[in-house]
């Protein structure tokens, strides 16, 4: 089920998984932009004007999702910037203008990333595994556009450490079967979402994350993820809330030589998950 900030609505619809690669073929964009602008676009709109396609199957105000899917691939030539969150509101705005039957529209674009091969970018790959991401629900109010919600972040890190990550004193009793681990071999997932007043540089975050990843020593992945959040809101003033969430996916330890070496497989199945909220 999809969610709204402005809260549940009676009905909406919309396109999603639609892709979009905008290229700059001579190498370089516009202001010094990246030549390669990926994203996948998830469209939804609400309004009771598209009420009667569900009650009788009148579709007289209905935009057909197909149009959804040309608009916002086809609207994507006209956008002049290349970060995710001006690019949402660029296209909720335009949606909205051009279909004055709409009430409100929220557009989420995850990027789909490359990495240039060469200093002339001509020849890429395909980047990540993390990949940032964008959402804006804009509504109407009168003849007025405003925005509802702007939410901006960073899905899918794989992060490993060595050493520096114990985990002891847990609670003991007859379900325990873990042992106390004063120095593991780290490996967690993370996810992050944060609410702004101001756009935040991706590349910001990312940097903050592998910074408090490879620099502190942890008692717990709690304790880390408590440690970047507390971070980003103290460094990036336009911050208003940062949303994290980790998996404990570290390995399975095969054999050992005491803390030198060891080989190890893919966890089973069950994972801890950990979820942390810090507001200003």
């Amino acid at each position: 089920m999809e969610q709204f900030s402005s809260g549940s609505k009676r009905n909406y619809y919309g396109k999603g998984d639609v892709t979009v690669y905008r290229l700059d073929r001579d190498g370089s964009g516009p202001g010094g932009r990246f030549p390669v602008f990926g994203a996948n676009v998830l469209l939804l709109i609400y309004g009771d004007a598209f009420w009667p396609t569900y009650t009788s199957g009148d579709n007289t105000n209905l935009i057909a999702t197909d149009s959804m899917k040309n608009f916002i691939q086809r609207e994507t030539m006209n956008f002049k910037g290349s970060d995710l969150e001006a690019y949402c509101q660029f296209i909720a705005e335009g949606f909205m203008r051009t279909y004055p039957q709409t009430e409100g529209a929220q557009v989420t674009a995850t990027e789909i990333p490359y990495e240039g091969l060469d200093a002339g970018h001509v020849a890429f790959a395909p980047g990540g595994p993390e990949r940032a991401f964008a959402r804006t629900e804009i509504a109407r109010e009168g003849t007025e556009l405003q925005t509802v919600e702007a939410v901006s972040g960073i899905k899918g890190f794989r992060l490993l450490r060595l050493d520096g990550s114990a985990f002891t004193g847990f609670v003991r009793d007859r379900y325990t079967t873990l042992p106390d681990v004063a120095n593991r071999p780290l490996h967690m997932w993370l996810d992050l979402e944060w609410s702004y007043t101001e756009a935040v540089m991706v590349s910001r975050v990312r940097e903050m994350v592998w910074q408090v990843f490879k620099e502190f020593e942890s008692g717990s992945i709690q304790e880390v993820i408590y440690q970047l959040g507390s971070k980003m809101l103290a460094e990036i003033p336009s911050i208003r809330e940062i949303r994290l969430e980790a998996n404990n996916r570290t390995w399975d330890m095969v054999i050992e030589q005491g803390e030198r070496m060891g080989i190890y497989t893919d966890p089973r199945p069950p994972y801890g998950c950990l979820g942390l909220t810090l507001r200003r």
